[in-house]
């Protein structure tokens, strides 16, 4: 992953950020809110995911399939959803309809209803609704006929625990999204409370890039990140957000985009 260009590496495993581990980043009202023109300027196969404590975009690279699926984990009350949506709102900014569009499954489609009419949204789905499903079985046929010339799509899920509580069908349908789906321009962008990951072990191997919001727990970090070191932090920070990149670690915080 890389600032100001775009995530092209991402083979190392990410890490977390225990409570009160966070840099005293900027808020909203910093120039970390982007206007529809400087989002349109960054590169036309990104999508911005953040924004480092330098004011950097923090960018994934849509036509590269090597970060893989991307796991945002965290306790309850991290901002994981918070994030969710400012990517989602990024893809709206940044792409046409017909380059990108997003799905989403979540327990509570209530949160989403600002995208309900968006032309970049393919749906907001009902975990465990027939059509969440449906929507599963609809991507991998897509991907399995995409050469890598048609549009990307984005799978948010959010609380992947309940999705794999679902039918041996969708389940298999879901690994083979997560195993195969970037590489046929399909990215699973994906929530998991922290504390549930060790009950998903198995699935948290298809995760080699793993994004970080406030954890507690110390076993439950080390866990997930495989380290025992994290990244200071100063209390009072607004919702934030850490990966393990190379040798190092990057913050950043989600972007507020901005109308003008």
């Amino acid at each position: 992953m890389q600032k100001s260009n775009w995530i092209d590496q991402a083979t190392d495993i990410p890490v977390d950020i225990p409570k009160d581990s966070l840099p005293d980043l900027p808020g909203t009202d910093s120039k970390a809110i982007y206007g529809r023109k400087d989002i349109r300027s960054l590169p036309r196969e990104s999508l911005l995911l953040g924004v480092a404590g330098d004011e950097l975009p923090v960018l994934l690279n849509l036509f590269d399939p090597i970060p893989g699926p991307i796991l945002i984990a965290g306790d309850k009350g991290s901002g994981k959803t918070m994030l969710l949506q400012s990517i989602a709102h990024a893809a709206e900014g940044m792409h046409a309809p017909k380059d990108l569009q997003f799905g989403v499954i979540t327990p509570h489609p209530e949160q989403w209803h600002r995208f309900q009419t968006s032309k970049t949204t393919s749906g907001i789905y009902s975990t465990k609704h027939e059509l969440a499903l449906e929507l599963l079985q609809s991507l991998v046929t897509w991907a399995h006929n995409n050469k890598g010339d048609q549009q990307s799509i984005l799978l948010i899920i959010e609380e992947l625990d309940l999705l794999t509580q679902c039918d041996e069908q969708a389940c298999q349908n879901l690994r083979w999204l997560l195993l195969r789906g970037p590489s046929r321009r399909v990215w699973p962008i994906v929530t998991l409370e922290a504390g549930l990951a060790r009950d998903l072990k198995d699935w948290m191997d298809f995760f080699r890039t793993r994004i970080f919001g406030r954890i507690n727990g110390l076993n439950e970090a080390q866990f997930l990140t495989g380290r025992s070191e994290f990244p200071p932090s100063q209390p009072g920070t607004s919702p934030n957000f850490a990966l393990w990149e190379g040798d190092h670690w990057l913050q950043f915080w989600a972007p507020s985009v901005g109308s003008s």
